[in-house]
């Protein structure tokens, strides 16, 4: 019999980055009463890991629940950042429908696009909340026009065209139906997403259908399956099998050992879920996505769509270097591994391949930030690795010619700026699709087609050309045919000539070659990258040479010399910086970049020098 669970809406919240998703879920969590009068809370408290909070990104989607008007809402917060996606997509068969948020003032971005489109095909309805409405140069009434033309491109039906639209603040904790009066809390977007978001259905009297959307993972209980409860109930100590739409052969008999629900920030253990409740299930090892756990006399595994695959790709090294073993914890290519593989249990946009070298690990993923989340996240727990320049993964179609990712690349850009960039991304195969004037005439927005290679390496680039002030936003467009060779970076590597530590009077003769990455008192060793030159070649130098003492002049006359600072390369910067023929030696203390090939005589003997 299909019932509705009218004491229960899920919904997921949705946006282009940094468009206020999680500072909207902080506001309906205080607004509901999660927390006590007193109690003090941290800012975007949903962004629970130490890398989300310092880059004020979401990375991973994570589940809360709010109660309104005896209503149990369940929220799902997901990331904005294209390298994420793969989070999006698969959290929409959770819910029954989205609140699109958009900045005021940014309109809708490319990110907007691509969930947007997600959600529409998933037929979910969706509530539009302008957010930002406070800032100086919102424009509300624009922005509307402009999701309204996005619903019309991607083909929305009458009923998600009828949406509704609410206006809110989500910093100062206010939301409107009308853009020209403030409200005085978040009630019309509570009251909206009752009205307006269907209750779950589900026939009660089936057998259990739980769909596994989101997998966590805990030390202390192993995998977590998160998912919604189709049909039936599941219970406790229930014996179920596990399933899956695209793999027939899968079914493993198991039982359920620990049930959770969510309710505010806290997973609380219960007995039994019925239809329509977000469930965390735990203690089944073999639990994947997209896992369909089902009663044994009623095997139906619920379709699930295949994840995007990934794009670009890094190899993972033991680290061979001199200097190898000396500040982390975890340095073996069995630690490396195990690693990895790990990582596999809680993302799924990632895959992780054997190589025949065993000190060698292929990583691919959906983009640069997707994997240089991943290496920061394995420094921090004590990794010490090396890693290869990022590479675009090629395919073949059917007539045997070479394709490659290709992206949709809008970018914001001061007037004055506009040709240098069109003069860069032209060199890195970008194709200028459209132009246009934006922010009142004081800045133009690019759109360009452009493969994915061509934008590696390129936002320090963007950054210098742009004085800080353009903005960049990618769309995946699918696979095209090879675009030709592209030369990354024009400027040579200077590279140290011997083992030891980096000396005042060493660097002072070497910062006339180019740009330092190093200070004196740094140690390193032969075939360390140690700066950038001004030439399109590399120049080997000496940065550990000390001054002769001599009758006529002391040692000590070093401290006359004046060093430059040294250019201090973040993690992206350095995966940005290597060429080819680098490697980027990551450790919990430090970055250092250095040739593949160590050894100069060998290295000009393999042909590696750009001469």
């Amino acid at each position: 019999m299909i019932t509705k669970r009218e004491d229960i809406r899920n919904v997921a919240i949705i946006a282009h980055v940094d468009h206020g998703k999680t500072t909207l879920v902080d506001e309906l969590l205080k607004q509901s009463g999660v927390f006590r009068e007193n109690q003090e809370v941290a800012e975007r408290v949903m962004d629970s890991g130490d890398i989300e909070r310092e880059r004020g990104i979401t990375i991973l989607s994570k589940n809360t629940a709010v109660t309104y008007k005896n209503t149990k809402i369940n929220i799902v917060d997901t990331p904005g950042h294209a390298d994420f996606g793969g989070e999006v997509e698969r959290v929409l068969k959770m819910v029954n429908g989205v609140i699109l948020v958009v900045d005021a003032f940014e309109g809708a971005m490319p990110q907007t696009k691509f969930v947007l489109r997600k959600a529409l095909e998933l037929k979910l309805p969706v509530i539009v909340c302008i957010n930002k409405i406070d800032r100086p140069e919102a424009r509300p009434e624009e922005v509307v026009d402009e999701v309204l033309e996005l619903f019309l491109e991607l083909d929305a039906d009458d009923a998600q065209l009828d949406c509704p639209f609410v206006y809110a603040s989500a910093k100062s904790g206010i939301a409107s139906m009308d853009p020209s009066q403030a409200g005085t809390s978040m009630a019309p977007l509570f009251d909206t997403i009752l009205e307006y978001i269907p209750a779950p259905e589900g026939d009660t009297e089936a057998g259990t259908q739980v769909l596994i959307s989101t997998i966590d993972y805990n030390e202390y209980v192993g995998r977590i399956g998160i998912g919604k409860v189709e049909n039936g109930s599941v219970k406790v100590n229930q014996e179920v099998v596990i399933c899956n739409h695209h793999d027939p052969d899968k079914l493993i008999k198991t039982k359920i050992s620990k049930l959770y629900e969510f309710d505010g920030l806290a997973k609380v253990e219960v007995n039994e879920a019925k239809i329509g409740s977000i469930v965390a299930i735990s203690g089944i090892s073999e639990i994947h996505i997209g896992d369909t756990i089902c009663s044994p006399d009623a095997v139906s595994p619920i379709p699930f769509q295949k994840i995007s695959e990934p794009t670009i790709a890094i190899d993972f090294c033991v680290n061979d270097s001199p200097l190898a073993g000396q500040e982390g914890k975890f340095v073996t290519s069995r630690h490396l591994r195990d690693r990895l593989y790990r990582e596999l249990n809680t993302d799924v946009s990632l895959r992780v391949e054997d190589t025949e070298d065993t000190d060698r690990f292929k990583v691919s993923g959906r983009g640069e930030l997707h994997l240089s989340v991943l290496i920061e996240t394995m420094r921090r727990e004590g990794y010490e690795f090396a890693v290869s320049k990022a590479e675009v993964l090629y395919k073949t179609d059917e007539k045997g010619n070479k394709t490659e990712p290709m992206e949709i690349a809008y970018i914001d850009v001061p007037n004055d700026c506009t040709g240098a960039v069109i003069e860069k991304l032209g060199s890195r195969k970008g194709e200028l699709r459209n132009m246009s004037s934006i922010s009142g005439g004081t800045y133009t927005r690019l759109e360009f087609s452009i493969p994915s290679r061509g934008l590696i390496g390129y936002r320090g680039e963007f950054l210098t050309d742009t004085k800080g002030n353009g903005v960049i936003n990618t769309e995946f467009d699918g696979y095209a045919p090879y675009k030709g060779d592209i030369s990354y970076r024009k400027l040579g590597s200077l590279i140290a000539f011997e083992d030891g530590e980096a000396i005042t009077y060493g660097l002072f003769n070497a910062q006339e070659r180019g740009t330092l990455f190093i200070g004196p008192g740094e140690k390193v060793y032969s075939g360390m990258v140690v700066g950038e030159t001004g030439r399109s070649e590399d120049i080997e130098i000496n940065v550990c040479k000390k001054k002769q003492m001599t009758n006529t002049r002391s040692s000590s006359a070093d401290e006359a010399l004046r060093l430059t600072p040294p250019k201090i390369l973040s993690l992206e910067q350095a995966l940005d910086f290597i060429e080819t023929d680098e490697l980027l030696e990551v450790t919990p203390l430090n970055l250092r970049i250095r040739k593949k090939i160590l050894d100069p005589r060998l290295r000009k003997r393999a042909g590696f020098n750009k001469d």
